[in-house]
């Protein structure tokens, strides 16, 4: 069986040497208040256009499309690419051949040179704020932005957040068209909406579809903590649309395309958009802070879904009805943790919106900030009970994080498990987090730590959980571990 490919880099375009190819490679696979984002953040949309049409007839969208394609822009990311020699094709070999590259071209070495690449993005007011994809803008060493009647600018990057693949940033203009914001719980499955974008780098490109599914989950993005809830249509989107505008039939903004779902790379009928139930929050707080402020249940949980309840694990859990979270774990200093929420507890609801998945759970909690209140509907037992938590961060305070705060776990860059009691028993430690994914640009890749490596100390602070690694907001200068064979070794990040 042939792998599916989940692109959620390759909606952005490279343009190198002329030719229209595919940006990055994401994954393969086989299978409290609410929050109100300020009236003053976005643009709104003054007039009242009636949207409505007869059963059986197709909906007029020349109104959405025609004014909102006037705030898309065409971004082009220029990146430095340094001497240096491709280590593999790290199983996308036959990726490089699609795209005109020869096997054996990823060994060859490098000279010196700029790399660009495409995508799109929405202008959200008109003092010059866009929203994008965080994969569009990556590693940027120059941005520039092409408005819809041609003016280019330079860009600089306000914020980036790679858990939701969402990013901000700005130009130095004035009196800019903008895309009203709309509400992206309001939508219907079967509602017709438009992509705008520039695949290919065809700019200005305007396609129809209509909504397929709401709060899908795809694990495409590459953060261990990523915030999945995807809008599904069947919007014809392709490379180069990443960023772009997903918008219904008033011309509201109503999701960022990100992704597609593709065995080729290009469109084959899924396509997916963050909603903006997410961007608001996220786009608000970049503004502000430079920085998320993600708010955390503190809890690991698993879906109830038929398949669960029918394997083993799902049996020792008692519980015969699918339907809600099963809170598996808490951490002991977590918001559910203090709230009474406890192991073996099912989440049914927060603030009386029905939660059946991971997605759900995730969007939910995702519009609040530390410190936010959420009323949440928990089964102990027989009986439901709606609990009031006060969420937290990720280092199980309520403090406004900034971009000065770095966690070990961001500043590390890398994907983590907890260490199996086996393991433990084995090398004789008393705990520690296991690196088992190497993200670029972290202390792990640079100071050459190896995946396996179980990480015991940090600045002679203990690390038994993952949750010792949120905690842990210091620069990081002496680690201390153990690889699975018991070799002991400590590595100084910051000595060269």
């Amino acid at each position: 069986m042939r792998k599916v490919l989940l692109f959620a880099g390759m909606l952005a375009a490279s343009m190198a040497a002329g030719a229209a190819t595919a940006y990055s490679v994401a994954r393969a696979t086989e299978k409290g208040e609410a929050y109100a984002a300020p009236s003053t953040e976005f643009a709104s949309n003054v007039g009242t256009h009636f949207t409505s049409y007869e059963p059986g007839s197709y909906p007029d969208l020349t109104y959405a499309a025609e004014n909102a394609v006037k705030g898309v822009v065409n971004i082009v990311n220029t990146q430095e690419v340094e001497n240096d020699y491709y280590s593999g094709g790290g199983g996308f070999e036959q990726f490089f051949e699609f795209f005109g590259m020869p096997r054996g071209y990823q060994q060859q070495p490098q000279q010196p040179r700029e790399r660009k690449s495409g995508g799109s993005g929405v202008i959200i007011s008109p003092d010059g704020y866009i929203v994008t994809n965080n994969h569009v803008v990556e590693n940027a060493t120059k941005l520039r932005v092409t408005l819809n009647d041609n003016r280019s600018f330079d860009a600089k990057v306000i914020g980036t957040d790679p858990t939701t693949d969402v990013a901000l940033i700005k130009i130095d203009a004035t009196d800019l068209p903008t895309i009203p914001m709309g509400n992206s719980d309001d939508l219907r499955l079967g509602e017709w909406v438009l992509a705008i974008g520039s695949p290919f780098d065809l700019r200005s490109t305007i396609t129809a579809g209509i909504v397929s599914a709401k709060g899908r989950s795809l694990k495409a993005l590459p953060s261990q903590f990523s915030l999945e809830s995807f809008i599904q249509t069947d919007a014809a989107v392709n490379p180069g649309n990443s960023g772009g505008a997903l918008v219904n039939t008033k011309g509201e903004l109503v999701g960022i395309n990100t992704l597609i779902q593709s065995r080729s790379g290009t469109y084959i009928g899924y396509a997916f958009a963050v909603p903006t139930s997410i961007v608001k929050k996220v786009v608000v707080d970049l503004k502000e802070h430079g920085v998320v402020q993600r708010a955390m249940l503190g809890i690991q949980y698993i879906p109830l879904t038929e398949e669960f309840l029918e394997t083993e694990e799902g049996k020792k859990t008692g519980i015969q009805e699918p339907g809600g979270i099963y809170v598996a774990e808490v951490d002991p200093e977590g918001a559910a943790h203090a709230a009474g929420i406890r192991s073996g507890d099912v989440i049914v609801e927060i603030n009386g919106i029905k939660i059946d998945g991971s997605a759900q759970l995730s969007e939910e909690i995702a519009k609040h900030r530390p410190n936010d209140k959420v009323t949440v509907g928990v089964k102990k037992g027989s009986d439901v009970k709606q609990i009031e938590v006060v969420l937290r961060n990720k280092a199980g305070n309520t403090e406004v994080i900034t971009k000065d705060i770095v966690s070990a776990y961001d500043a590390l860059g890398g994907q983590f498990a907890e260490v199996s009691e086996r393991t433990k028993k084995a090398l004789k430690i008393g705990g520690g987090v296991q690196v088992v994914g190497i993200e670029p640009g972290g202390i792990l890749e640079s100071a050459r730590i190896r995946k396996g490596y179980i990480i015991t100390n940090i600045n002679d602070r203990p690390v038994r959980s993952i949750g010792d690694l949120n905690r842990i907001t210091s620069k990081i200068e002496y680690i201390e571990g153990v690889y699975p064979d018991g070799r002991v070794v400590a590595y100084s990040p910051t000595v060269k």
